[in-house]
């Protein structure tokens, strides 16, 4: 893959990726069988499987700030493109994503390896589509918990075609982090719905779908973005305390 090797994406097997990833500094693999990753950080908190919206990759300006603000904060990111993104990519052509199934499948993939990489926490999230899809993950799968940055409950302009009903079915927390003014799901939409305990949303003034607020709010997009991701890491580190007080109680 031309585009991923220009960019500097070293190409490993994942028994490699095993050994190669305790390092504060930004990793690029090309791993053999699933593809490339991003790897920021190191996982004082745990890890995060971070995938992808719709229409742009992992090195899309709001995937790696969002990204290098987790890792600021001790959570490793494994940052991921799903396979028609890296055709989209090496072919410079844009395309749709395929059905969900097929990028859920990709991920799946993902989790399997990191999760024999290591005995720390993995938590799954995404930007949008990917946020989508770590969650469908989560109904089905264990894992840590999931971050949502933009979740798409539904499609713009048609707000009766919820994307939840798998929310129930996810058996560990969730945080979705949303722009008020969000066309996938407003704060004024969002809260007529029914949405599970576990799961928590985080408002980010007057964003739209990537964090963007309008010139008249008085914040800008990097500062929701950098938000976004700090509220993140504090959630990760709150659900960590209370596995902690859990475990003191029981013993």
């Amino acid at each position: 893959m031309s585009y991923y090797a220009d960019l500097g994406f070293e190409a490993i097997t994942p028994e490699t990726l095993r050994e190669r990833t305790a390092s504060p500094a930004v990793q690029r693999f090309l791993v053999e069988g699933v593809g490339p990753v991003s790897v920021s950080g190191i996982p004082e908190l745990g890890r995060i499987l971070l995938a992808h919206g719709a229409g742009a990759g992992h090195l899309s300006e709001f995937m790696r700030q969002f990204a290098a603000v987790l890792a600021s904060e001790r959570l490793q990111v494994w940052a991921i493109d799903f396979p028609y993104m890296q055709q989209m990519s090496e072919e410079a052509k844009r395309r749709p994503p395929p059905p969900v199934k097929k990028t859920l499948e990709h991920f799946a993939a993902w989790y399997d390896l990191l999760s024999s990489c290591s005995g720390s926490p993995l938590w799954v999230g995404g930007k949008s589509m990917g946020g989508r899809v770590a969650s469908l993950f989560a109904s089905q799968h264990r894992c840590a918990g999931v971050i949502a940055a933009g979740y798409p409950f539904h499609p713009p302009k048609k707000p009766d075609s919820l994307r939840t009903d798998h929310f129930p079915d996810i058996a560990r927390p969730m945080l979705i982090l949303q722009g008020e003014r969000d066309p996938f799901g407003s704060r004024d939409e969002v809260a007529h719905y029914a949405l599970p305990d576990s799961l928590h949303v985080h408002w980010l003034t007057d964003g739209d779908h990537d964090f963007k607020p309008r010139r008249s709010s008085g914040v800008n997009q990097q500062v929701l973005i950098d938000e976004a991701a700090i509220v993140a890491a504090s959630f990760v580190r709150a659900q960590l305390a209370v596995a902690a007080r859990t475990c003191s109680t029981l013993v």
